[in-house]
């Protein structure tokens, strides 16, 4: 097994004491002020393996290189965000992959920009559009925050009724209102055999949303919705949790073959 790299500056890193006591940061050169924390000085961690520990405010940290996970919780929220059971569902839906040119509308706070960043790698491309500007600077921060600014390129523009500026997609995330509307506009921007996912919290939305995909001969349709149900593990008493995350969306994947 290839040892894990070490840690570079620039690049994001979690500076973690113990479950839920933890915050993101970027590796830099010197002391470094952290909002609402304090100042920290993690020049010792360039270069390292991550694992490392600093003595820090009396207390022992550990310098982490984040999993996806924890660049989820670290965001700052301006939007209601597409919840981890569903972004990762939109992923299979949508069929991104490493390598893909893909497209999102519109960004919210940048948690799901964050996610298909994350999933099209080194190598692939996400275009962010929103209509509205304070949305767009709020999930440019997120996204640079993970240290994948570098694979986003942020949109202000209505698709609805200004379309999308990109062809040859292999994939399209929809997270809008009417999610039916820019369709048309979203298969022509499509490859063909790329796919397009939808978010849509209600039935009616839903309905529209599949009628359109049907009347404008994608294909492979389907829809889903996915109820996250922790369990309560202990010794000769695991149950399920009481409390549940219930219904947050319907989830529709389609795919231009045509």
């Amino acid at each position: 097994m290839n040892p894990e790299p070490v840690l570079a500056e620039g690049e994001p890193v979690l500076v973690r004491r113990r479950e839920g006591d933890a915050f993101l940061v970027t590796l830099v050169r010197g002391p470094q002020s952290v909002e609402g924390v304090g100042v920290i000085d993690l020049s010792s961690q360039i270069g390292a393996r991550p694992g490392g520990t600093v003595e820090w405010a009396g207390a022992t940290y550990r310098v982490l290189r984040p999993s996806l996970a924890d660049l989820l919780r670290q965001l700052r929220r301006r939007a209601q965000i597409i919840t981890p059971k569903d972004a990762q569902q939109l992923l299979f839906l949508a069929q991104v992959h490493p390598g893909a040119r893909v497209a999102e509308a519109g960004a919210g706070s940048g948690a799901l920009t964050v996610v298909l960043a994350h999933a099209v790698g080194l190598t692939g491309t996400v275009v962010s559009y929103d209509r509205r500007p304070d949305f767009l600077e709020v999930a440019r921060k997120n996204v640079t925050q993970a240290g994948l600014s570098d694979r986003v390129r942020f949109v202000e523009r209505d698709i609805v009724t200004e379309g999308l500026d990109e062809t040859d997609l292999d994939s399209v995330v929809l997270d809008l209102p009417e999610p039916w509307a820019p369709l048309e506009s979203v298969r022509n921007a499509l490859a063909v055999g790329g796919a397009v996912a939808t978010y849509t919290p209600t039935y009616n939305q839903l309905e529209r949303t599949v009628r359109a995909l049907r009347a404008l001969g994608f294909e492979e349709v389907r829809s889903v919705e996915l109820l996250e149900r922790p369990l309560h593990v202990g010794d000769g008493g695991t149950r399920p949790e009481f409390e549940m995350l219930g219904h947050t969306a319907f989830l529709t994947g389609a795919r231009r073959v045509s």
